[in-house]
């Protein structure tokens, strides 16, 4: 599905389906170098069992045209304005690492028109090293390396992700280079890390959020450890947020290596 937000044409993969007033509605937000793909169990199961799906590419990113994000709550602002175009009054939000930040800032602007908050492989302060901001400047090939040997805990995939023998590290990579490659302009991976290591609301915005959360973690996540996550519980608790914890036994990308375990997590949480 293509949309016009903020100017700039926008690609949502909706599962094939149209979009339906009457049905409620998820909107699926990647992280840094990543794209809509990595949503493609969870979004397609939930288009075809009565959600409108928007698995978004952000501005700059591969099918999206547009500036690409400097900040999260520039990405905040994109979300909001991508309900607008979709005519989509309320939705809940679901993140995948900075996509989880831009969720949890987007959430806290919406108000009431966000249904649901899941933060999948999440992390405040989500600080990124000097050495690794520093790769993805200069050396963008070494980087990749490097977040692809920390994101994961298993070399294949369950056949339900990407199909048997799917070499999961080569898949990524695959895909890193790729949404590189698609903004000649900006260097989207330098780009997104800065974002992601600048944030510094996301206390505030969790005081803000008004809709059930759902902290979805990696036990074996060395990106964002479990750990990391643990200011974003405090603060839902504090703030007396309707919230549930969950982990997974596997890396940083939930979604692709326990894509069922995702999804049932996710349904549950949507269903509530």
């Amino acid at each position: 599905m293509q949309l016009t937000v903020n100017g700039a044409n926008t690609y949502c993969y909706t599962g094939g389906k149209t979009i339906d007033p009457a049905k409620p509605s998820v909107v699926f937000i990647h992280g840094v170098l990543n794209d809509h793909s990595v949503w493609i169990l969870q979004s397609r199961f939930l288009a075809n069992h009565g959600w409108n799906v928007l698995a978004v590419d952000l501005p700059g990113h591969c099918r999206s045209e547009g500036e690409a994000p400097a900040s999260v709550e520039e990405a905040a602002d994109f979300v909001v304005a991508l309900l607008d175009a979709a005519g989509i009054e309320r939705a809940a939000l679901v993140g995948h690492s900075w996509g989880s930040l831009i969720a949890l800032e987007a959430a806290a602007r919406l108000g009431n028109r966000a249904t649901h908050l899941g933060m999948v492989g999440t992390a405040y302060p989500m600080k990124v090293s000097e050495a690794l901001l520093d790769a993805s400047q200069n050396e963008p090939e070494k980087a990749l390396k490097m977040i692809n040997v920390f994101s994961w805990s298993t070399l294949a995939p369950p056949p339900s992700a990407l199909g048997p023998g799917t070499w999961i590290y080569g898949a990524s990579m695959a895909l890193g280079r790729k949404v590189l490659r698609s903004n000649s302009s900006v260097n989207v991976f330098h780009r997104g890390f800065k974002a992601c290591d600048s944030y510094a609301n996301g206390l505030e915005a969790m005081a803000q959020v008004t809709c059930p959360v759902l902290f979805l973690l990696g036990d074996r996540d060395q990106m964002t450890h479990p750990k990391a996550a643990k200011g974003l519980i405090g603060a839902a608790k504090e703030h007396g947020k309707r919230f549930s914890v969950n982990t997974v036994p596997v890396g940083h990308h939930e979604m692709t290596e326990a894509p069922d375990a995702t999804l049932q997590h996710l349904r549950e949480f949507l269903q509530g």
